[in-house]
């Protein structure tokens, strides 16, 4: 912790829009979760109260304590965290901890709680390739020594998280890491050839599997199976759609009623969209730019390459997590099945996203 008197306060701004977002996340909740919280606990506020316990609450309590600490301490703390995070991407694969909930086995269960690893292993990554990409004396020019042991470390994170397979996830990691390599001054010619050999491993992973190949024939023409694959991205069109400029009005939601799968989560920039209309959906994308503009001008000047990629790395997360998801509602991104980072449901995802943003906050408060 620190108290010096030169440690300036956290950017205001940047407060402002994520507060804003936290508290609009929690009301599109509200609406969007009471149908399906009804029909399945007998309790309309069954999503949001375990939205607040779990997450809001946890969430800010991490967000202040990292907001205060010297985020330097991360460059050296960022081998332990990476660590735990493997050993609970570990754990998912083994029982009892491991739960498979739709197909992937994502998610760990201790004492009645569920968490899902590979959030945390988003910020561990972005830690530890803050720390090994700031490294003093690292040569990016000599590719075998400089860049390729950094991309040998993070490769273990990245493998566990296939094979659960979480493929929306991995996706989020890919261009996190791409940035940062990018920010880190990589030569351009050697992240052409990442490029390239990352569109060759995702055609991979996409021919490897006949479901993946269906996911992207639905995306591209929707119509062709409109109960099956197609299903939730039809009911996604058929709710903003709904919702035209103006909206149908907070609560006023016809497709949140067991038409849209996932209201609660994935799909509920969805329900937004045809609850507020065109006007407050287009105002929640300019409050995502708002804090990724604000987020990049704190790294642009951080006091030290450290500071910089780390908040390059959470701010390149958040925001582009947010528009894969209300990427994929607007039929423009394939579905991935990730949430929509602050206004989702989920825990594990709220917590370490606040905690991210806690990071962030932490260098904001050491910039001039």
């Amino acid at each position: 912790m620190t108290s010096d008197h030169s440690v300036k306060k956290c950017d205001r701004l940047l407060l402002i829009y994520l507060g804003i977002l936290v508290v609009f996340g929690l009301v599109a909740l509200i609406s969007a979760s009471a149908p399906v919280g009804y029909e399945k606990f007998n309790d309309t506020y069954f999503f949001v109260k375990r939205q607040i316990l779990f997450g809001i609450i946890p969430g800010i309590v991490l967000f202040l304590l990292l907001a205060r600490i010297r985020y330097g301490a991360w460059s050296k703390w960022g081998w332990m965290v990476y660590g735990f995070s493997l050993l609970l991407l570990l754990l998912v694969f083994i029982p009892p901890f491991g739960v498979a909930l739709n197909g992937s086995r994502s998610w760990i269960a201790i004492g009645g709680h569920t968490f899902q690893p590979s959030e945390l292993a988003k910020l561990a990554v972005i830690i530890m390739a803050a720390s090994l990409l700031s490294e003093k004396g690292r040569d990016f020019t000599d590719w075998k020594n400089g860049l390729l042991p950094v991309l040998g470390i993070l490769t273990p994170a990245f493998l566990l998280i296939l094979l659960q397979p979480d493929v929306g996830t991995l996706s989020i990691l890919v261009v996190i890491v791409f940035v940062m390599l990018y920010l880190a001054r990589i030569p351009k010619v050697y992240l052409t050839v990442l490029g390239l050999l990352g569109i060759i491993a995702f055609a991979g992973l996409m021919l490897a599997a006949p479901y993946r190949v269906q996911r992207l024939t639905v995306f591209l023409h929707p119509e062709l199976d409109p109960q099956g694959m197609g299903y939730h991205i039809n009911q996604s069109f058929l709710a903003i759609g709904s919702g035209g400029f103006w909206g149908l009005g907070l609560g006023h939601s016809r497709q949140k009623f067991q038409y849209l799968p996932e209201v609660s989560a994935d799909s509920i920039f969805a329900v937004i969209a045809e609850e507020t209309g065109f006007i407050i959906s287009a105002g929640l994308v300019v409050l995502i730019l708002l804090i990724c503009w604000r987020g990049f001008l704190i790294a642009k000047k951080a006091p030290d390459d450290f500071g910089r990629l780390l908040v390059g790395g959470i701010i390149t997360w958040i925001t582009w997590q947010s528009f894969l998801n209300i990427g994929a509602m607007v039929g423009v991104l394939p579905l991935t099945g990730v949430p929509l980072p602050f206004v989702s449901h989920g825990g594990s995802a709220l917590i370490i996203a606040l905690a991210g943003m806690g990071l962030v906050a932490g260098v904001s408060r050491e910039t001039n």
